[in-house]
Protein backbone atom coordinates (compact mmCIF):
# COMPACT_ATOMS: atom_id res chain seq x y z
CA UNK A 1 0.00 0.00 0.00
CA UNK A 2 2.70 2.27 1.11
CA UNK A 3 4.61 1.78 -2.93
CA UNK A 4 1.47 2.10 -4.39
CA UNK A 5 0.57 5.87 -2.44
CA UNK A 6 4.44 6.53 -3.41
CA UNK A 7 3.95 5.85 -7.00
CA UNK A 8 0.41 7.46 -7.78
CA UNK A 9 1.88 10.88 -7.48
CA UNK A 10 -1.10 13.82 -7.33
CA UNK A 11 -0.83 16.79 -9.86
CA UNK A 12 -1.33 19.04 -7.17
CA UNK A 13 -0.69 19.53 -3.40
CA UNK A 14 -2.12 21.41 -0.23
CA UNK A 15 -0.04 22.51 2.26
CA UNK A 16 -1.60 23.64 5.45
CA UNK A 17 0.40 25.26 8.63
CA UNK A 18 -1.94 24.80 11.90
CA UNK A 19 -1.60 26.19 14.89
CA UNK A 20 -4.76 25.32 17.56
CA UNK A 21 -6.87 24.47 14.38
CA UNK A 22 -8.93 21.68 15.54
CA UNK A 23 -12.42 23.92 15.10
CA UNK A 24 -11.59 24.68 11.50
CA UNK A 25 -9.28 22.02 10.03
CA UNK A 26 -12.17 19.83 9.43
CA UNK A 27 -14.34 21.95 7.31
CA UNK A 28 -11.10 22.84 5.37
CA UNK A 29 -10.15 19.63 4.89
CA UNK A 30 -13.68 18.37 3.51
CA UNK A 31 -13.99 21.45 1.03
CA UNK A 32 -10.15 20.42 -0.33
CA UNK A 33 -11.10 16.63 -0.65
CA UNK A 34 -14.54 17.38 -2.18
CA UNK A 35 -12.83 19.37 -5.19
CA UNK A 36 -12.30 17.59 -8.96
CA UNK A 37 -8.51 17.89 -10.20
CA UNK A 38 -7.72 16.05 -12.78
CA UNK A 39 -4.71 13.79 -12.25
CA UNK A 40 -5.55 13.54 -8.40
CA UNK A 41 -4.72 16.40 -5.40
CA UNK A 42 -3.21 15.79 -1.77
CA UNK A 43 -3.49 17.62 1.25
CA UNK A 44 -0.08 18.44 3.12
CA UNK A 45 -0.95 19.34 7.14
CA UNK A 46 2.12 20.94 9.27
CA UNK A 47 0.83 21.04 13.00
CA UNK A 48 3.16 23.57 14.24
CA UNK A 49 3.25 23.04 18.01
CA UNK A 50 -0.69 23.20 19.13
CA UNK A 51 -2.15 23.13 22.23
CA UNK A 52 -5.39 22.11 21.33
CA UNK A 53 -6.99 18.60 20.03
CA UNK A 54 -5.65 19.32 16.58
CA UNK A 55 -3.70 16.07 16.51
CA UNK A 56 -6.67 14.17 17.43
CA UNK A 57 -8.71 16.01 14.83
CA UNK A 58 -6.30 15.29 11.57
CA UNK A 59 -5.65 11.56 13.09
CA UNK A 60 -9.06 11.25 12.35
CA UNK A 61 -9.30 13.17 9.09
CA UNK A 62 -6.54 10.50 7.67
CA UNK A 63 -8.67 8.33 8.72
CA UNK A 64 -11.83 9.46 7.07
CA UNK A 65 -10.80 11.36 3.72
CA UNK A 66 -10.60 10.06 0.78
CA UNK A 67 -7.84 11.88 -0.70
CA UNK A 68 -4.07 11.00 0.66
CA UNK A 69 -3.48 13.36 3.74
CA UNK A 70 0.23 13.54 4.95
CA UNK A 71 0.29 14.54 8.84
CA UNK A 72 3.57 15.99 10.09
CA UNK A 73 4.04 17.24 13.54
CA UNK A 74 6.92 19.94 14.73
CA UNK A 75 8.21 19.24 18.67
CA UNK A 76 7.38 22.78 19.30
CA UNK A 77 5.94 25.93 17.71
CA UNK A 78 8.75 27.15 15.12
CA UNK A 79 6.30 29.78 12.99
CA UNK A 80 4.38 29.39 10.22
CA UNK A 81 6.86 30.50 7.40
CA UNK A 82 8.96 27.17 9.07
CA UNK A 83 6.11 24.89 8.77
CA UNK A 84 4.94 26.01 5.16
CA UNK A 85 9.06 24.63 4.64
CA UNK A 86 8.10 21.39 6.12
CA UNK A 87 5.02 21.02 4.20
CA UNK A 88 6.82 21.49 0.90
CA UNK A 89 9.45 19.31 1.50
CA UNK A 90 6.32 16.32 1.90
CA UNK A 91 4.69 17.36 -1.32
CA UNK A 92 4.69 15.17 -4.14
CA UNK A 93 2.57 17.70 -6.57
CA UNK A 94 3.89 19.82 -9.43
CA UNK A 95 2.14 22.52 -8.66
CA UNK A 96 1.62 23.54 -4.28
CA UNK A 97 -1.02 25.72 -2.88
CA UNK A 98 -0.57 27.26 0.59
CA UNK A 99 -3.50 28.65 2.42
CA UNK A 100 -4.53 28.90 5.77
CA UNK A 101 -6.14 26.58 8.49
CA UNK A 102 -8.94 29.11 9.47
CA UNK A 103 -11.29 28.55 6.39
CA UNK A 104 -10.80 32.25 5.50
CA UNK A 105 -8.75 30.96 1.63
CA UNK A 106 -11.60 29.14 0.23
CA UNK A 107 -10.07 25.54 -1.56
CA UNK A 108 -11.64 26.26 -4.88
CA UNK A 109 -10.03 29.40 -5.16
CA UNK A 110 -6.90 28.06 -4.92
CA UNK A 111 -7.58 25.91 -7.97
CA UNK A 112 -7.77 29.72 -9.98
CA UNK A 113 -4.22 30.11 -8.83
CA UNK A 114 -3.28 26.29 -9.90
CA UNK A 115 -5.15 26.77 -13.32
CA UNK A 116 -3.54 30.46 -13.96
CA UNK A 117 0.06 29.17 -13.16
CA UNK A 118 -0.61 26.46 -15.45
CA UNK A 119 -1.86 28.63 -18.09
CA UNK A 120 0.90 31.33 -17.55
CA UNK A 121 3.58 29.25 -17.01
CA UNK A 122 4.05 31.16 -14.19
CA UNK A 123 5.91 29.88 -11.07
CA UNK A 124 4.40 31.52 -8.80
CA UNK A 125 0.80 33.38 -8.18
CA UNK A 126 -0.35 35.01 -5.42
CA UNK A 127 -4.10 35.64 -4.21
CA UNK A 128 -4.80 39.33 -3.92
CA UNK A 129 -7.87 39.73 -1.87
CA UNK A 130 -10.59 41.96 -2.78
CA UNK A 131 -11.59 42.71 0.63
CA UNK A 132 -9.42 41.22 3.69
CA UNK A 133 -11.66 40.02 6.28
CA UNK A 134 -8.72 40.93 8.95
CA UNK A 135 -8.94 43.16 11.77
CA UNK A 136 -7.91 47.00 10.56
CA UNK A 137 -4.91 46.49 12.55
CA UNK A 138 -3.95 43.41 10.69
CA UNK A 139 -4.87 44.92 7.29
CA UNK A 140 -2.54 47.75 8.01
CA UNK A 141 0.42 45.29 8.87
CA UNK A 142 0.24 43.91 5.29
CA UNK A 143 -0.36 46.97 3.57
CA UNK A 144 3.00 48.60 5.84
CA UNK A 145 4.92 44.85 5.04
CA UNK A 146 4.23 44.72 1.12
CA UNK A 147 5.41 48.27 1.24
CA UNK A 148 8.34 47.41 3.04
CA UNK A 149 8.44 44.68 0.21
CA UNK A 150 8.01 46.89 -2.79
CA UNK A 151 11.43 49.15 -1.85
CA UNK A 152 13.89 45.78 -0.14
CA UNK A 153 13.16 43.03 -1.94
CA UNK A 154 13.37 42.44 -5.64
CA UNK A 155 9.80 42.10 -6.96
CA UNK A 156 7.68 43.54 -9.51
CA UNK A 157 6.61 47.52 -7.95
CA UNK A 158 2.87 46.90 -6.86
CA UNK A 159 2.89 42.89 -6.99
CA UNK A 160 0.71 41.57 -3.53
CA UNK A 161 2.39 39.50 -1.43
CA UNK A 162 0.00 37.01 0.52
CA UNK A 163 0.16 33.51 2.45
CA UNK A 164 -2.49 32.00 -0.31
CA UNK A 165 0.06 31.52 -2.96
CA UNK A 166 0.65 28.55 -5.34
CA UNK A 167 4.22 27.42 -6.55
CA UNK A 168 5.64 25.03 -9.47
CA UNK A 169 7.27 21.90 -7.56
CA UNK A 170 10.61 23.74 -9.14
CA UNK A 171 10.01 26.72 -6.79
CA UNK A 172 8.86 24.51 -4.25
CA UNK A 173 12.00 22.19 -4.37
CA UNK A 174 14.40 25.70 -5.16
CA UNK A 175 12.55 27.51 -1.20
CA UNK A 176 13.22 24.33 0.64
CA UNK A 177 17.12 24.37 0.17
CA UNK A 178 17.26 26.77 2.62
CA UNK A 179 18.03 25.78 5.60
CA UNK A 180 18.37 29.32 8.09
CA UNK A 181 16.16 29.67 11.45
CA UNK A 182 14.21 32.17 10.06
CA UNK A 183 12.71 32.29 6.52
CA UNK A 184 10.60 34.27 4.52
CA UNK A 185 8.97 32.19 1.77
CA UNK A 186 8.26 35.22 -0.08
CA UNK A 187 11.82 36.47 -0.35
CA UNK A 188 12.69 33.04 -1.02
CA UNK A 189 10.39 32.80 -4.05
CA UNK A 190 11.43 36.17 -5.61
CA UNK A 191 14.99 34.63 -5.35
CA UNK A 192 14.52 32.20 -7.22
CA UNK A 193 12.27 33.17 -9.32
CA UNK A 194 10.74 36.39 -11.22
CA UNK A 195 7.86 34.54 -12.93
CA UNK A 196 5.26 35.63 -10.98
CA UNK A 197 2.14 36.70 -10.47
CA UNK A 198 -0.95 37.40 -8.31
CA UNK A 199 -4.68 37.27 -9.51
CA UNK A 200 -8.10 38.00 -7.37
CA UNK A 201 -9.50 36.05 -5.10
CA UNK A 202 -12.14 35.73 -2.66
CA UNK A 203 -11.49 36.21 1.46
CA UNK A 204 -13.89 35.15 3.78
CA UNK A 205 -14.29 35.58 7.43
CA UNK A 206 -12.69 33.47 10.20
CA UNK A 207 -14.65 30.29 10.68
CA UNK A 208 -13.75 30.31 14.51
CA UNK A 209 -11.57 30.74 16.82
CA UNK A 210 -8.29 33.75 17.00
CA UNK A 211 -5.97 34.25 15.06
CA UNK A 212 -2.72 33.21 16.00
CA UNK A 213 -0.80 36.37 14.80
CA UNK A 214 -0.25 39.10 17.60
CA UNK A 215 1.83 42.02 17.50
CA UNK A 216 4.79 40.76 17.92
CA UNK A 217 4.82 37.74 15.64
CA UNK A 218 3.98 40.08 12.60
CA UNK A 219 7.03 42.10 13.89
CA UNK A 220 9.25 39.29 13.46
CA UNK A 221 7.51 38.22 10.61
CA UNK A 222 8.70 41.97 9.15
CA UNK A 223 11.63 41.55 10.91
CA UNK A 224 12.52 38.40 8.64
CA UNK A 225 11.66 39.96 5.39
CA UNK A 226 13.43 42.79 5.78
CA UNK A 227 16.57 41.46 7.69
CA UNK A 228 17.42 38.10 6.28
CA UNK A 229 16.97 39.29 2.24
CA UNK A 230 18.28 42.74 1.96
CA UNK A 231 21.13 44.82 3.10
CA UNK A 232 18.99 48.19 2.75
CA UNK A 233 18.63 48.94 6.35
CA UNK A 234 22.60 48.62 6.74
CA UNK A 235 22.72 51.02 3.90
CA UNK A 236 19.99 53.13 5.44
CA UNK A 237 22.29 53.14 8.88
CA UNK A 238 25.46 54.17 6.75
CA UNK A 239 23.07 56.86 5.22
CA UNK A 240 22.31 58.04 8.68
CA UNK A 241 25.39 58.26 10.00
CA UNK A 242 26.60 60.11 7.21
CA UNK A 243 23.82 62.51 7.74
CA UNK A 244 24.07 63.24 11.38
CA UNK A 245 28.11 63.07 10.93
CA UNK A 246 27.29 66.15 8.22
CA UNK A 247 25.05 68.12 10.33
CA UNK A 248 27.59 67.76 13.19
CA UNK A 249 30.76 69.30 10.99
CA UNK A 250 27.65 72.12 9.65
CA UNK A 251 26.60 72.79 13.09
CA UNK A 252 30.27 73.18 14.19
CA UNK A 253 31.28 75.32 11.52
CA UNK A 254 28.02 77.45 12.61
CA UNK A 255 29.19 77.69 15.89
CA UNK A 256 33.16 78.77 14.99
CA UNK A 257 31.35 81.76 11.85
CA UNK A 258 29.12 83.09 15.30
CA UNK A 259 32.41 83.06 17.68
CA UNK A 260 34.65 84.96 15.79
CA UNK A 261 31.56 87.23 14.61
CA UNK A 262 31.17 87.43 18.06
CA UNK A 263 27.28 86.98 17.51
CA UNK A 264 26.86 83.39 19.01
CA UNK A 265 23.10 83.29 20.94
CA UNK A 266 23.50 81.63 24.49
CA UNK A 267 22.48 78.28 24.15
CA UNK A 268 21.23 76.28 27.65
CA UNK A 269 21.16 72.83 28.90
CA UNK A 270 18.01 72.32 26.67
CA UNK A 271 19.39 73.13 23.22
CA UNK A 272 22.70 70.89 23.77
CA UNK A 273 20.54 67.87 25.37
CA UNK A 274 18.52 68.03 22.16
CA UNK A 275 21.25 67.91 19.94
CA UNK A 276 22.53 65.02 22.07
CA UNK A 277 19.32 63.10 21.99
CA UNK A 278 19.45 63.13 17.99
CA UNK A 279 22.89 62.28 17.71
CA UNK A 280 22.89 59.41 20.36
CA UNK A 281 19.51 57.90 19.14
CA UNK A 282 20.73 58.02 15.53
CA UNK A 283 23.86 56.24 16.57
CA UNK A 284 21.79 53.80 18.88
CA UNK A 285 19.29 52.89 15.71
CA UNK A 286 22.47 52.42 13.78
CA UNK A 287 23.73 50.12 16.28
CA UNK A 288 20.17 48.34 16.50
CA UNK A 289 20.22 47.24 12.65
CA UNK A 290 24.05 46.21 12.61
CA UNK A 291 22.92 44.01 16.13
CA UNK A 292 20.02 42.11 14.56
CA UNK A 293 22.29 41.49 11.28
CA UNK A 294 25.06 40.08 13.75
CA UNK A 295 22.28 38.63 16.02
CA UNK A 296 20.98 36.28 13.40
CA UNK A 297 24.54 35.48 12.05
CA UNK A 298 25.21 34.26 15.52
CA UNK A 299 22.23 31.85 15.57
CA UNK A 300 22.63 30.36 12.44
CA UNK A 301 26.37 29.94 12.89
CA UNK A 302 25.22 27.89 16.34
CA UNK A 303 22.74 25.58 14.24
CA UNK A 304 19.67 27.16 15.51
CA UNK A 305 17.19 24.59 13.58
CA UNK A 306 14.47 25.71 11.36
CA UNK A 307 12.07 22.78 12.57
CA UNK A 308 12.13 19.73 13.99
CA UNK A 309 9.98 17.07 13.02
CA UNK A 310 8.97 14.66 15.80
CA UNK A 311 6.01 12.68 14.00
CA UNK A 312 5.24 12.00 9.99
CA UNK A 313 1.83 9.94 9.57
CA UNK A 314 0.22 8.62 6.01
CA UNK A 315 -3.34 7.87 4.99
CA UNK A 316 -1.05 4.69 3.56
CA UNK A 317 0.24 3.90 6.32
Amino acid sequence: MGLQFMSNAPVLSFVIPLYNSAETIGDVVTKIAALDVPGGHEIVLVNDGSRDRTREVCEKLIQETTIPITYVEHARNFGEHNAVLTGYRHTRGEHVINLDDDGQNPPAEGLKLWRHARETGLDAVFGDYRTKEHETWRNLGSWFTNRVADALLDKPAGLYLSSFRCVSKLVAQGVTAYSGPYPYVDGLILQITQRVGAITVEHQARQAGESGYNMRRLVSLWLNSVVNFSVVPLRFATILGGISAAAGVLGVGVVAILWLMQRGPAFGWGSLMAASLVFSGAQLLMLGIIGEYVGRAFLVVNGRPQALVRLVKRSSD
